[in-house]
């Protein structure tokens, strides 16, 4: 399952992971993100020990969104060491996301 990240644990959840980060950045009315969820959810299993696969709620966690530039919902930020290392805006399908943990491991 991915885990709930807030603002209070960004930087030690995925600023600081010595794996690869996906960051969804959702919001609960957002229609495109209810879509992205699943594929985020089976991601995370996949990746399970391999990469951590977390979601941020914007609507309750500004702080991080403000610094990535997320204006359009659903984003998912791929970081690696503490940097952006891909984005992807809007519904994509799963190997879209699958494809960009991978060209880290």
């Amino acid at each position: 399952m991915a885990l709930e990240i807030t603002d209070a644990t960004f930087d030690e959840v995925v600023l600081k992971s010595d794996k690869p980060v996906l960051v969804d950045f959702w919001a609960a009315w957002c229609g495109p993100c209810r879509m992205v969820g699943p594929i985020i959810e089976q991601i995370s299993d996949e990746y399970d020990g391999k990469a951590v696969v977390g979601k941020v709620d914007v609507d309750a966690n500004q702080e991080f969104a403000a610094k990535y530039g997320v204006r359009n919902i659903p984003t998912v930020l791929v970081f690696q060491n503490g940097e952006v290392v891909g984005r992807q805006v809007g519904v994509s399908p799963k190997n879209v996301y699958a494809e960009a943990l991978d060209s880290l491991l």
